[in-house]
């Protein structure tokens, strides 16, 4: 967790006027730190990339925003927040390699964020009874593997599988489109309840953020960012569950859809995606495990390395990295090892080759079992 000074300036970053989470990134990837950015000088800040004079003007101009954050701060320890910022470990790793994730999430809640598996589950507001029945079995069938379940706390399939999660004794993360003061819709809240102490609850956005329409496509790309797996139950051809699987498909995520009747309107929004080769037809939790290998016995086995492979020191550096963790960002490897990315891809390319390394969507790897 960050101290608390550092946290101010975190948080203050988020509320300058012209600076999203990209440029907020690339800000302090040369200042070196949030609070070093309201510290630098204008003449420093024009020449980082996509910043330019009318942005730092803002920067400089933007003391003011240190108020509003140290009343954050305050609600934040008032309230058991956790404040994640992207360079945290506790923060989303999947979410943290998409390009636009959020700089800063708000967290209150119990689950590991980075837990093994994690699903997330979208779907229509207005569910049919054949809609309904396919979440709670999807949820059901998945209550043995310790799936994390994610959704948006919204009406219908979203709420649906908060709840039978619950009910099965799985760890499940809502992610909110406003602040975490208020709850949205309150007919939810003591769904809420317990998904603090069995999950959690996340978002973005700040107290005293109202959940605005325009804050629901960015809850969507956390949904989709945080995720190994998305999955659509129901879905008519437009909405927000729609939107989340575009994401997704962007994120190079693995997006899985349910078939409906062809002649049913709450089924060509996933009818559409599996015709159009956007998501792929499932039937069941086995369908789901099946294609995304994730195989229970061979994630207990002990990864061994064949003995008469001859590995050179920087390919055997590689293989180290992943005793500390099973599931690694090329980013991450590069960041151990300090190699240049293009050596690590070219010897991740040899180690899958070898059959050493398993390369995954999103430039993830894995060691084979």
């Amino acid at each position: 967790m960050s101290q608390p000074q550092e946290l101010l300036h975190q948080i203050a970053l988020t509320l300058i006027d012209g600076v999203g989470d990209v440029l907020s990134k690339n800000l302090i990837a040369y200042c070196g730190s949030s609070e070093q950015v309201f510290k630098e000088k204008k003449s420093h800040l024009e020449k980082i990339p996509g910043i330019g004079s009318m942005v730092a003007n803002k920067i400089i101009a933007s003391q003011h925003v240190l108020q509003r954050a140290e009343e954050e701060t305050e609600f934040i320890t008032a309230n058991g927040v956790s404040a994640l910022f992207f360079t945290d470990e506790k923060y989303p790793q999947r979410l943290k390699y998409c390009h636009d994730s959020p700089i800063l999430l708000y967290y209150k809640g119990n689950a590991d964020l980075n837990s093994s598996k994690i699903v997330s589950v979208v779907g229509t507001r207005t569910p049919s009874e054949y809609g309904k029945h396919m979440t709670e079995k999807l949820i059901r069938d998945l209550a043995h593997s310790g799936v994390l379940v994610v959704s948006g706390l919204a009406y219908g399939i979203d709420v649906l599988a908060h709840k039978e999660s619950l009910s099965n004794n799985l760890n499940t993360v809502g992610v909110l489109a406003h602040g975490l003061d208020r709850l949205y819709p309150a007919a939810h809240t003591n769904y809420a309840k317990k998904m603090v102490q069995q999950g959690g609850l996340l978002t973005e956005f700040m107290s005293l953020t109202n959940p605005d329409r325009e804050n629901f496509p960015k809850r969507n790309r956390i949904v989709a960012g945080m995720c190994d797996a998305l999955i659509v139950l129901e879905s008519k051809r437009q909405g927000g569950s729609l939107i989340t699987a575009t994401i997704a498909n962007a994120y190079n995520k693995d997006v899985f859809a349910f078939p409906g009747r062809a002649d049913e309107l709450l089924s060509e929004g996933c009818n559409g995606l599996i015709k159009s080769n956007k998501a792929n037809l499932i039937e069941s939790a086995e369908d789901l495990f099946y294609i995304m290998n994730w195989n229970e016995e061979k994630k207990q086995r002990k990864s061994q390395i064949p003995l008469f492979i001859n590995l050179s020191d920087e390919e055997q550096f590689i293989i180290d990295c992943f005793k500390e963790k099973s599931l690694l960002h090329i980013d991450e490897i590069c960041a151990f090892t300090q190699l240049p990315i293009s050596k690590t891809s070219s010897h991740l390319l040899t180690l899958e080759f070898s059959n050493l390394v398993k390369s995954l969507p999103g430039k993830m790897f894995q060691l084979n079992n």
